[in-house]
């Protein structure tokens, strides 16, 4: 390689992991602000409302996530291949996600009453119907976000991100609390319950505020006439590409809400057959209430268990659209680099999350919510966390696949995984005692589900790009997560300020460790400082 070329190369990099530290302090952001908004809807809405209105995200969350991570894939990897006419490329998207949300939103409206009987909570299906104004706005605003993803715009994408998570919050906070205090005979009127209403009618009004943003960020892109111009798909062979995406995601978003859906259709069940079911604070109930509390329960385990997967999206944003290009331009031996380079990082980063929250379920869920929810979550939150960061790395080697035009191996792996978690839930929730055990039986299911479809993640990722999270670094990181698990089973609960501090110092410990185990060194640094440091004469 040449000093131009190996000059550009570096360029490149700096580049990526400046983009890539720019939608990490968004996802930053976005966790902490979804940390604030969870810990302070139970209050806004209750309890029971809260935990009904997890049972409408777990079906609106699919639809939603398969419509914006298709899109965001698709037109991402559209927009970088399509050169000078990037413009002709978002316009002639845009129109086939547009058609594709469409559809998307009818499908929604029409399984809200199938969810609202097999559920056994009839109150979750006008907020279900109401969800299905976000899903059409998301049909316009992710191509667009796809687009800005595909041009490297990651700053842009960055702020976007910020936006809708602070308007989210708002928007369900908000409105939320004034259906709680003035709209109950609306709520009542259409069989809901008024908090949980408000909250879906905030996330609407929140979804076009951040799509009017996106609008005039970046146009609807150039029309043009006749055939399309040269790196432009056309609508047949895009929709062909796009097919086996929306396949992938929707196995992948069915993963992060099937153990919940199936909980708490399980919940329901077995509340209806006990003539007092009790709450997590031990309080005698009626049915729905006991059971939606139980759910809100496992929706706060799944608060801090997805933590190590939000963080790693931030790496797969950045390295989706490099491989792209990588595979297209400089070959399988650039591919095999960006892949191991990518892996490692995210494997690092996941650990980090993993140890701190196996040291301390339950603190960590105290800090946003009561201690009834605390008391009874951290037993599953241990054990959930560890399937969802074996979920975070299934995610990173599906995005590899995709990336470099395996969507069918893919689709495969997710619906694999699906189904075992399916299996696993339908085996052990129903076969355990209500409340607590039967959230730790879902948890149980998606750690058995989830790891084993790793390994076979794993294997195929490694077949497809000669490359994954290198060996070494795999033991150094579990070797981490172990300690930090074993040390966990010994601590007692602390305060919110301890538990802050103890935080920090289990992250600090955990980059110590692979400091002294030589999984980080001096060549880290430098590509750390690389990134942060401006360039000269810019």
């Amino acid at each position: 390689m040449t000093d131009k070329s190996t000059s550009g190369a570096n360029e490149e990099q700096k580049q990526a992991g400046r983009g890539g530290l720019a939608v990490l302090v968004a996802k930053v952001f976005f966790i902490l602000t979804g940390l604030v908004q969870q810990a302070l809807l139970p209050r806004a809405i209750g309890r029971a409302d809260y935990g009904a209105l997890a049972r409408v995200f777990a079906v609106s969350n699919v639809f939603n996530n398969v419509v914006v991570a298709s899109s965001t894939q698709g037109v991402s990897r559209t927009t970088a291949a399509a050169g000078v006419h990037e413009r002709e490329a978002l316009r002639a998207t845009l129109r086939a996600h547009v058609a594709i949300g469409a559809v998307a939103t009818g499908l929604l409206l029409l399984a809200a009453p199938v969810v609202a009987h097999f559920q056994g909570a009839p109150e979750v299906l006008a907020p279900l119907v109401a969800m299905g104004g976000v899903l059409a706005v998301y049909g316009i605003y992710a191509p667009l976000v796809g687009y800005i993803n595909g041009r490297r715009m990651f700053a842009k994408q960055a702020a976007l991100d910020m936006v809708a998570a602070t308007l989210r919050t708002a928007g369900m906070l908000g409105i939320g609390w004034l259906f709680v205090r003035n709209a109950t005979g609306i709520a009542t009127a259409v069989g809901t319950l008024p908090g949980m209403l408000g909250a879906t009618v905030g996330a609407i009004l929140a979804s076009i505020g951040v799509l009017l943003l996106a609008v005039r960020w970046t146009g609807t892109g150039k029309s043009f006439a006749g055939a399309p111009p040269s790196g432009v798909p056309s609508l047949r062979s895009y929709v062909r590409l796009l097919v086996p995406v929306m396949l992938a995601q929707l196995f992948v978003n069915g993963l992060m809400q099937a153990d919940i859906f199936m909980l708490g259709r399980y919940l329901s069940l077995a509340a209806a057959q006990l003539p007092t079911p009790l709450t997590p604070g031990g309080v005698a109930a009626d049915p729905a209430k006991a059971a939606n509390e139980w759910v809100a329960v496992y929706r706060a385990c799944q608060l801090f268990a997805f933590l190590p997967y939000q963080l790693l999206f931030s790496v797969t944003q950045v390295l989706f659209p490099m491989l792209a290009r990588a595979k297209q331009e400089e070959g399988d031996v650039r591919v095999a680099e960006l892949v191991s380079r990518g892996s490692r990082i995210g494997a690092i980063i996941c650990g980090l999350m993993v140890a701190v929250i196996v040291a301390m379920p339950e603190s960590l869920i105290r800090l946003a919510y009561d201690a009834d929810i605390a008391a009874n979550g951290g037993p599953a939150l241990r054990i959930l966390v560890l399937g969802q960061s074996a979920f975070a790395m299934l995610g990173l080697a599906t995005t590899i696949l995709v990336s470099l035009g395996r969507e069918r191996a893919a689709m495969i792996l997710t619906a694999m995984a699906l189904a075992l978690l399916v299996v696993g839930c339908v085996v052990l929730v129903p076969n355990a005692a209500f409340g607590r055990p039967q959230i730790i039986a879902a948890a149980t299911a998606a750690l058995g589900a989830l790891g084993v479809s790793l390994v076979f993640g794993v294997f195929v990722a490694r077949k497809a790009a000669r490359a994954f999270i290198p060996l070494k670094t795999a033991l150094r990181v579990g070797a981490c997560i172990g300690v930090a698990t074993a040390v966990g089973l010994y601590l007692p609960r602390f305060g919110k300020l301890m538990t802050l501090v103890l935080a920090a110092a289990i992250a600090a410990a955990y980059v110590v460790a692979l400091v002294v185990t030589g999984e980080l060194g001096k060549s880290d640094l430098a590509m750390v400082l690389a990134i942060v440091r401006p360039k000269k004469g810019a």
